[in-house]
Order: structure tokens, then sequence, then C-alpha cells
């Protein structure tokens, strides 16, 4: 297993102030940026897009930035989102006509590719890609909204895909998202995960008085990984 990364969801973020809200839990020990891009038509949520990406970019954030594709279709957007300054680009199945050739508009920018799985997705499209993928995320609520409670069955759902990835042989990161607490992020890398995106429970930590809040629970978050390994 590699690594283990956590991914703020910059969702939850205070966007009046958001290169300084990036910065901030970048410098408490985040490792990644994760954006969540809905349409208003895969999802019924509008969020952001490319230039938002970029702006972070201008502002100076070196990070790696893990773009979630809740949108369709997807191939316009991977390209926008490459010269935007994405680093990894996951998408739907159910978002594109043609798996393979949109994952591959990613790998063919230099980006990590991946796929994303609903709580009731099935997972055996991941047999014909398991070479052409660099991340599964599994989505551990339904796609739309921030703030929502982990579905319990997502745990079973991880312990298959980390089987899958071991059997694979591919250096293949799994992703979970949707309700990341403190409380349970030691049993969702127990399953398997080794990349956290988590919202509300880090941007709800911080303070009137700390901006700079964050430090406590990307440390907690941290040590229940390690405990859990």
């Amino acid at each position: 297993m590699q690594a283990p990364v956590i991914a703020p969801s910059i969702l939850s973020a205070d966007f009046a102030r958001l290169g300084e809200e990036v910065d901030n839990v970048l410098s408490s020990g985040a490792d990644w940026v994760h954006f969540d891009v809905m349409d208003n038509h895969y999802v019924p949520n509008l969020t952001i897009g490319p230039l938002v990406c970029e702006a972070l970019r201008s502002h100076g954030v070196t990070a790696p930035i893990d773009v979630h594709l809740m949108v369709s279709p997807v191939d316009r957007l991977i390209g926008d989102f490459v010269e935007a300054g994405a680093s990894c680009i996951t998408f739907h199945p159910e978002a594109t006509e043609h798996v393979d050739r949109s994952l591959q508009l990613v790998r063919d920018a230099g980006l990590m590719s991946g796929l994303v799985f609903n709580p009731a997705t099935p997972l055996h499209l991941l047999d014909h890609v398991m070479d052409k993928v660099d991340i599964i995320l599994l989505m551990s609520v339904n796609p739309g909204f921030g703030g929502q409670a982990f579905i319990p069955h997502t745990l079973d759902k991880l312990r298959a895909v980390r089987q899958r990835i071991d059997q694979s042989g591919h250096a293949i990161r799994l992703e979970v998202d949707g309700g990341v607490k403190v409380d349970n992020i030691g049993q969702i890398a127990a399953a398997g995960a080794d990349t956290f995106v988590a919202g509300s429970a880090i941007f709800n930590a911080r303070s009137k008085d700390d901006a700079n809040g964050y430090d406590s629970v990307i440390s907690q978050f941290k040590e229940s990984i390690a405990s859990a390994g």
C-alpha cells in the first residue's frame, strides 16, 4: 500500500479567502487539494471550474490538485483542467460514452487518471481498465453535496477494491470521499484506503479566533491511519 494522502475538499472552504484557506490546510499537514467539480446536470449542484484551479496555481499552490469531475460529458473539461494545472483527474464511468478514451486523454497529458464509483455502482468495469487507472475513488456518500454521513457498506467495497489492486500488481491509489471523520478514518484505512478526502471534518475545525485551526484534526487523521496500519 502506498503512503497515505490527506486531501481536503475545498467544497467546504471559505471561498471568500480560498487561497489563504488552501495555504492553511497545506501548512497544517494536508498533502493534496481536492476539487469537487459539479455541473447541476450529472449531480444536483453547481460548484467550481478550471478557472479556480488556475487561480490557485497563480496564487502559488504547488501541491497536487486532485480534480473529481461530477459532470457529463467529461472530455472537454478534462482538457480545460489539464491546462489549468490539475495533477489528477477522476471521473464517473457513467458520465462518458468511452471510458477508455477519456482515461487516455488524462494519461496522454501526463496526469494521474482515475475512475469514481458511486455507492451503488458495480465494480466489474475495473476488469477492463486496471492498467489505465492510477486512482480508484469510491464515493462513500451519494455525490452532489458535502456534509453527508458515511455509508457503512463502503467498507466492504473498499476491501474488494483493495484485493483487486493488490492482485493487479499496479501502483493504484485507493481513494475514499464522503463522510470521512476522525472517528471513522481508522476503519476506512484498515479496509484498504490510502487516500482520504475530507471536507467539513477539516474546514469546520476552524474557529473565529484561529483561522488556521486545522492542525489538530489533520494530526488526528494521520494518527488514526498509522494505528490502523
